[in-house]
């Protein structure tokens, strides 16, 4: 018992002393404003910190206040948030600032009940709030905590699971130095993101390595355990990128996904699942399948030659996309028969730039209302949505409107080479 005491207080102190002496100088490091570090934090979920440092910049400075988030339009958020990915993670955070400005007046509470009450806030960013922000005595438990720990006392239980998280907090919250809870907690991140990395960790630099069990033991490289997680599933989809002809000339159609789910009211171009490996690599088959499912969702288009191959990963599964470029087919691009969202029945003709909107149902014949017909003036910039839930949203963009939405990455590339005058 008193080893293991010792090698305790031991490592708490020598991690603070190195912490103190080598911390990095990161922008949300240089502030104590709680909102900021709430930002900082979300951010820093899942993605590195020299990916993260920029985004935090224009976020807090476009964004400075709780208030000024959660008045903001979510379009742009979600714009200042693109290319770092889990968009759920921005919707969230204006969700709960929101949440902020009703229950507590702006400021971010500094009670872990109350803060574990506002979307998007788990028992890690808590802590970390409540350590870094406030100096309270919290656990912050992330992966490079519980593989520092894990290596540290030679731990082997499986870190994948709840229950080992329950007891590394405990042990975490044992850890911490009586008033130093925000130092202690960012040094323990640092040294698990610096120098007791995943793979190849720098022992010999390590401020905690004299009483460090897996170097002892020499399984610095086996620990922690962790169940393999499922590669992600692929998914198969042909996309399409059809180009406006005549008054449209210059423009893409493009959607935006719906207001739930993967990807929510993002934009993109439009694109479909294909069941078939074989008919997705088809050069025959794939355009065909492609025209077809279109079709079925309102869209008339006729392909016209293969542009390239994309990729986007997330967490549980992979998009492999095949583009094809497209104009529409003889007749036009919207089709009345349709039975999903793009059905006339539920079109809704929104014009931006001042007009009007048009509905399909008093308005105009479904055969009038075609996407690319050529009696869209260039200036209405006409978007179609469906007006029941769960529907997407096409519109006609230029390059210009292109840099003012908010994309998936993989949408977002491909259609910077077009606009750039790359061939896709």
């Amino acid at each position: 018992m008193k080893k293991i005491t010792h090698a305790k207080a031991a490592f708490s102190r020598k991690l603070l002393e190195w912490y103190l002496a080598n911390r990095r100088d990161l922008p949300w490091r240089r502030t104590r404003d709680p909102y900021h570090i709430w930002v900082s934090e979300i951010m820093l979920q899942q993605t590195r910190v020299d990916t993260v440092i920029p985004y935090f910049n224009r976020f807090v400075e476009r964004f400075p206040t709780v208030r000024d988030l959660a008045e903001a339009p979510e379009a742009e958020v979600l714009k200042l948030w693109e290319g770092l990915g889990y968009y759920s993670r921005a919707r969230n955070l204006q969700a709960a600032a929101r949440q902020v400005m009703e229950r507590h007046g702006g400021r971010l509470p500094a009670e872990r009940e109350a803060l574990a009450r506002l979307k998007g806030i788990g028992p890690y960013t808590v802590g970390a709030i409540l350590s870094i922000a406030f100096n309270v005595p919290e656990p912050a438990v992330d992966g490079n905590v519980m593989r520092v720990l894990s290596r540290f006392f030679g731990l082997e239980d499986d870190v994948a699971r709840p229950a080992t998280r329950v007891r590394m907090e405990a042990l975490a919250r044992e850890l911490i130095p009586e008033g130093h809870a925000g130092d202690f907690n960012q040094g323990l991140m640092e040294l698990g993101a610096l120098v007791c990395t995943p793979r190849a960790p720098q022992c010999a630099v390590c401020p905690v390595a004299a009483e460090c069990e897996a170097r002892r033991s020499g399984r610095q490289e086996s620990l922690p355990v962790k169940a393999k997680a499922k590669a992600p599933r692929p998914e198969y989809r042909l996309a399409v990128l059809v180009e406006g002809a005549g008054p449209l000339a210059g423009r893409v159609l493009v959607r935006q996904r719906p207001a739930e789910g993967l990807l929510a009211r993002l934009w993109e171009l439009p694109h479909v699942e294909v069941p078939d490996p074989e008919v997705w690599e088809s050069p025959e088959a794939a355009p065909a399948w492609l025209a077809g499912a279109l079709e079925a969702e309102g869209l008339r288009i006729k392909p016209k030659r293969f542009a390239g191959e994309a990729e986007h990963t997330f967490s549980h599964l992979r998009w492999r996309i095949r583009l094809w470029t497209a104009e529409a087919a003889e007749g036009g691009l919207f089709s009345s028969a349709g039975t999903t969202p793009a059905a006339a029945s539920g079109l809704r003709l929104a014009e931006t730039a001042g007009a009007s909107a048009y509905s399909a149902a008093h308005s105009a014949a479904p055969s009038d209302l075609q996407l690319g017909s050529r009696s869209a003036a260039r200036s209405a910039q006409p978007a179609f949505s469906a007006a029941q839930d769960g529907a997407c949203t096409y519109r006609w963009i230029t390059r210009e409107e292109f840099a003012e939405m908010a994309w998936p990455n993989v949408f977002r590339r491909l259609l910077a080479s077009y606009f750039e005058g790359e061939r896709v």
